[in-house]
């Protein structure tokens, strides 16, 4: 069993040289910047509730405490819960089995839980590994709170989020280590090419338009989902219609 030090900054200090490396090689201390390491372990919620806590109560601070994502944001950058349980799941190291049991049981019922996993997948694993693992969240279209850097907030979903994973540099005030792209995976034959839920991109061009829009109306949710998410994609705003900052 794991001895918890009174001063957890020992795990910043000492994982370098002898603490086990993330499945990516990446040392798990130092996957997120100094800035926010310190801040994180500076803060009141890391002192409070992250202090002890082992896998199984990752699920209950998430489930009870989490309810937007975001990485530092305010005028002080504080740190957002969900990231100091990033950065707990980092300390902790959890085997693989217990991070696709987030991803999918959890997942299913909890979305900020499937998020938490998701995020911590995209910082550890290898890439073949993250798309096996994160493509299929891209069908998840439940909503997400979500926190920008200078405090505001807005609607996201989590196949946006999971997409923002496989294609930004940078997520949750951290920046993601330079993954090879799909394409790439496909042509060393590490990956399969990917089945749009869409079907055939050139069967869809040559359809009929009013064929399309007829499968359309028989999905049921097909538009509202649609203009419902066109809404939050065109406006990028708190509700008082203030711009945001596309950053978590």
């Amino acid at each position: 069993m794991a001895n918890h030090r009174a001063d957890e900054k020992r795990f910043l200090d000492e994982r370098g040289s002898g603490g086990p490396l993330a499945r990516n090689g990446q040392n798990p201390a130092t996957i997120m910047e100094k800035p926010v390491r310190e801040r994180i372990v500076d803060c009141y919620y890391w002192k409070a509730y992250c202090f002890g806590v082992n896998e199984a109560d990752i699920v209950t601070r998430c489930v009870e405490d989490v309810t937007f994502i975001a990485g530092t944001y305010g005028d002080a950058q504080q740190p957002s819960k969900f990231l100091c349980l990033a950065f707990k799941l980092l300390q902790l190291g959890p085997t693989d089995e217990i991070i696709r049991l987030y991803l999918s049981y959890g997942g299913e019922k909890f979305k900020y839980l499937r998020a938490l996993a998701a995020f911590y997948i995209r910082l550890t694993y290898m890439p073949k590994e993250v798309y096996e693992l994160l493509e299929p969240l891209l069908s998840d279209y439940r909503k997400l709170r979500r926190k920008t850097r200078f405090g505001g907030t807005t609607l996201t979903y989590v196949d946006e989020f999971v997409d923002g994973l496989l294609t930004k540099d940078r997520m949750c005030s951290t920046t993601l280590y330079k993954m090879q792209t799909r394409t790439m995976l496909e042509d060393l034959d590490q990956l399969e090419p990917r089945v749009s839920p869409l079907g055939d991109i050139d069967d869809l061009l040559e359809s009929d338009p009013e064929e399309l829009e007829g499968n359309g109306n028989e999905n049921g949710n097909g538009h509202s989902q649609g203009s419902e998410r066109s809404s939050s994609e065109s406006g990028r705003a708190t509700p008082n219609g203030m711009d945001v900052d596309d950053e978590t």
